[in-house]
């Protein structure tokens, strides 16, 4: 799902560019319409093209197509091909000044260190290894975003898989360009937005596309800061909560609760959670996360005495930890809080909605215990609840009006 960073301004311009050429089309207040449906998608419209850099600096690449390939220099000539399923592999004498691309023949795909993925692929050489960039239409990039965002659902979540489609149809939107100095314009990890290629689609992901085809989330014209997580346990937070520069309008904190008082992310598997570390557990963990963190260096975050909760948002999120070392304490602030208390097998705590206890036995620091709610930063658009609200009946513009207030709903292309 996305970090939430936001885009840079090649990614804005490149919007404005969109906006001068004359395609936005048509604009919807985003709230429930007369009747439940979106506005018709032009025919076969897939959009413009992203790329999506898929290995950055390997120092080894191999590619294959399920009906066979062809590589071809900037000027168009065939430089190497390769039989169905036979691998093509990235020569070491390619110049870090050209650039390959790899077609698949007829229809068929292109499989990058064994990952299928629709489109052509460029292949760039840097200083230290290869750089392969997936070029896409927009429509097949979002059938597998969403299906990765989202997982295997059925018919009754329908509507939010179309709420995300838009969604993050707009996040493509809004940061195309975003990384123009690496050679792509987003990453396929929740960095950016979740795209696990072919193989991740599903016939209803690709449904929730194709009928919101062009479709993206905007404010006052423009697309917006899409930003989406997992779980927010009843409450979304305020954008400046998390994030510095996201003082947006529509990236105001609200209630996510259904009529009867409970929240709509409730069937979430990580709407309530539980971590614990014993002590060399915990000195592990900090040795891995501190140093870039703080640069306090390993040996002496091994040496933690204590971990206690010095500050909260106004949403009750945690704000800052203080962490009690043999030379002193130390403390961390915002998103920090999340990496420094790194679960055992994963590379961030769940959420900043969470409760600290120790366990102490002879007075020494002997267990600590995180008891908490939700998943991701918590600003805009919560997925599990959008699943809750889509089976209760709301159709994608009334999702997205819920979690992003005051925007619309318009055509890109």
């Amino acid at each position: 799902m996305s970090s939430g960073r936001l885009p840079g301004r090649r990614g804005a311009r490149g919007w404005a560019r969109i906006l001068r050429a004359g395609l936005l089309l048509a604009t919807a207040t985003c709230a429930p319409p007369a009747e439940p449906t979106l506005l018709p998608a032009p025919s076969g419209a897939l959009g413009p093209e992203i790329r999506v850099g898929l290995a950055v600096e390997t120092p080894r690449l191999s590619v294959t197509g399920d009906s066979g390939l062809e590589v071809q220099d900037e000027s168009g000539a065939l430089v190497a091909a390769a039989g169905a399923g036979q691998p093509w592999s990235a020569p070491n004498s390619l110049s870090t000044a050209g650039n390959l691309t790899v077609r698949a023949r007829g229809n068929g795909t292109l499989a990058v260190n064994g990952r299928p993925y629709r489109g052509t692929l460029t292949v760039a050489r840097g200083r230290a290894g290869f750089t392969a960039v997936n070029r896409v239409p927009f429509e097949d990039y979002l059938a597998s975003v969403v299906a990765s965002e989202m997982g295997r659902r059925d018919t009754s979540d329908f509507e939010a898989l179309r709420a995300q489609a838009i969604l993050a149809r707009t996040y493509a939107i809004r940061n195309l360009g975003k990384r123009a100095a690496e050679g792509f314009d987003v990453l396929p990890t929740v960095v950016d937005q979740v795209y696990g290629g072919a193989s991740a689609e599903y016939p209803l992901a690709r449904a929730a596309v194709t009928s919101t085809a062009g479709l993206i989330v905007t404010y006052q014209g423009l697309p917006i800061d899409a930003f989406f997580f997992s779980t927010c346990a009843g409450h979304t937070v305020t954008g400046t909560e998390v994030f510095q520069a996201a003082d947006r309008p529509y990236l105001q904190g609200v209630s996510d609760l259904a009529p009867d008082g409970q929240a709509w992310c409730r069937l979430s598997p990580r709407f309530r959670w539980r971590e614990e570390w014993s002590r060399e557990q915990l000195a592990m963990s900090l040795g891995r996360s501190l140093p870039a963190l703080t640069g306090t260096s390993a040996e002496e975050a091994g040496t933690v005495e204590g971990v206690r909760v010095s500050a909260r948002t106004a949403s009750g999120r945690v704000q800052r930890v203080t962490i009690a070392l043999r030379r002193g304490a130390i403390e961390v602030t915002g998103p920090a809080v999340r990496q420094a208390l790194r679960p055992v097998t994963e590379a961030a705590l769940r959420s900043a909605l969470f409760e600290l206890t120790e366990e102490r036995t002879g007075g020494r620091l002997a267990r600590l215990v995180a008891e908490g709610q939700g998943a991701g930063h918590g600003v805009g658009f919560c997925q599990w609840g959008a699943l809750g609200r889509a089976r209760a009946g709301q159709d994608a513009p009334t999702i997205l009006s819920a979690y992003f207030p005051g925007t619309a709903i318009s055509r890109a292309y």
